[in-house]
């Protein structure tokens, strides 16, 4: 058996590995490479294997740098059956059609740029059609549930507990007469986070690929972020002032909708409208609705304590659709809380929203998830005084507060506990969805921890089980 580390090789994005076992292949996840906009579209737009020798592709879980390619792989010639748990395919409907938007958006906007040098256009890597068509090859498979991907090669899902319907994978491997047990994290979630469930533990692994995004640090507590939560709406609450909050649409938005539900019930907030701002965040809302049976147990019991036994629904709170509906919420008086994609403020709603509240003193814009370098997020967070947006200079006279105990992978700790529980049978693990410092830190403690094989592989490198 080959393992080739096609995406998210000493990188945190485009997971991308291609197994090759008893004269077949099969991809463990097809993500999109996100970089410099012209590394970005060569890596996403070319394969280095042909798709149409691929025959099963297993999914883990539906964020884009996981999916967000497969309509791509589909176009260059794939045609067998994208393997996913329910609540993933479910998802993927809504978020990979929202990517073919986005790719055209973008190749409208660079062609702008190359019309202007004289330049030929560029075609999108894909368009709204493709992603259509990527999803009729998904199938289903419930968590728990033996399914075959290969001649030779049959697989269990079980909860990951980084997004709903996110997956660890085991394969059960049987080559020229040896049996293999290979196990792919996927993105692994943390303990005691709302609503999703804690990850599960498997036994019995003889190779792990496992991601190490945050391999060297410690997150800050779920209860201190809640608390940080709950202080700084009340007091933005207490000034009549609106709260700004750009969040991604998966995951973050259900969960800050939660926290304000349950902090409200509990009279640990007052009552004051919530608005969900975002098409995307609305319709993943609705996944997250209808898959209440992978809820955990707190997210249950407080859906049985509630009135109409929704958690994602409350009478303060509005989904809002239609443009005009959001362009309303600037003439509305605080004290308000919008919740708005996207969520590193670079794209999407959220621009109209600060643009028109970011010069208020009353206002706050709560950054609640990691900003990348050059995004205006990021600009926010290092407390820019001056900023463009939509090409025009704004002063920020709101107050810009940051909560950093949101993230929805596990920590160096929580990596730890659950790869250390294999370590009596695992003979390797191979680090990947890591940048080099992160993953050679986990290295180390997982070395130290009694798993001396541990391999850090490079773009495109193959090893041999």
């Amino acid at each position: 058996m080959e393992i080739t580390f096609h995406g998210a090789a000493q990188t945190v994005t485009g997971s991308q590995h291609l197994v090759q076992v008893n004269g077949a292949k099969f991809l463990l996840d097809c993500g999109l490479f996100q970089g410099s906009r012209q590394e970005t579209y060569y890596r996403n737009q070319h394969f280095v294997y042909d798709p149409r020798s691929v025959q099963t592709l297993v999914l883990s879980h539906a964020h884009t740098d996981h999916a967000g390619n497969i309509p791509n792989l589909v176009k260059k010639g794939f045609a067998g059956p994208v393997l996913a748990t329910q609540a993933s395919r479910d998802l993927s409907n809504f978020m990979i059609l929202d990517s073919g938007r986005i790719q055209e958006n973008d190749a409208e906007f660079v062609n702008k740029k190359r019309a202007k040098r004289g330049e030929p256009p560029i075609e999108p890597l894909y368009d709204s059609a493709d992603a259509e068509a990527a999803l009729k090859y998904f199938t289903s498979v419930p968590y728990s549930t033996p399914f075959e991907v290969a001649p030779g090669v049959t697989a269990e899902y079980f909860d990951a507990g980084h997004i709903l319907g996110s997956a660890i994978t085991v394969f059960n491997v049987e080559e020229k007469g040896r049996k293999i047990r290979l196990a792919f994290s996927g993105d692994l979630g943390r303990k005691q986070t709302p609503i999703l469930r804690d990850p599960t533990s498997i036994s019995d692994i003889d190779y792990l690929i496992m991601e190490s995004t945050y391999g060297d640090r410690l997150h800050k507590s779920r209860d201190e972020a809640q608390d940080q939560l709950r202080r700084i709406v009340e007091e933005a609450v207490n000034r009549g002032g609106k709260i700004i909050i750009p969040s991604f649409a998966v995951g973050r938005a259900q969960e800050l909708v939660f926290s304000l539900h349950f902090m409200m019930e509990s009279g640990a907030l007052p009552r004051f409208p919530v608005y969900v701002d975002s098409p995307l965040a609305v319709n993943i809302s609705k996944v997250f609705r209808a898959h209440d049976e992978l809820h955990d147990q707190a997210a249950q019991d407080f859906a049985d304590d509630i009135p109409h036994h929704d958690v994602f629904d409350f009478p303060e709170l509005t989904y809002v659709g239609s443009v005009d509906e959001s362009k309303a919420l600037n003439d509305k008086p605080g004290p308000m809380v919008i919740i708005s994609a996207s969520g590193m403020c670079e794209t999407g709603r959220i621009l109209h929203h600060l643009r028109n509240n970011i010069g208020n003193p009353r206002t706050t814009v709560l950054i609640v998830s990691w900003q990348a370098p050059n995004t205006l997020g990021r600009r926010l967070v290092e407390k820019e005084r001056r900023v463009k947006i939509f090409g025009e200079a704004y002063n920020v006279k709101a107050k810009v507060e940051v909560i950093n105990g949101y993230s929805a992978h596990a920590d160096q700790a929580g990596l730890l506990e659950w790869a250390l529980a294999l370590k009596g049978r695992l003979k390797k693990v191979f680090l990947v969805h890591g940048e080099p410092e992160p993953a050679n830190a986990l290295a180390e403690k997982l070395r130290q921890g009694g798993i001396r094989e541990v391999y850090y592989p490079g773009l495109h490198e193959s090893v041999t089980l």
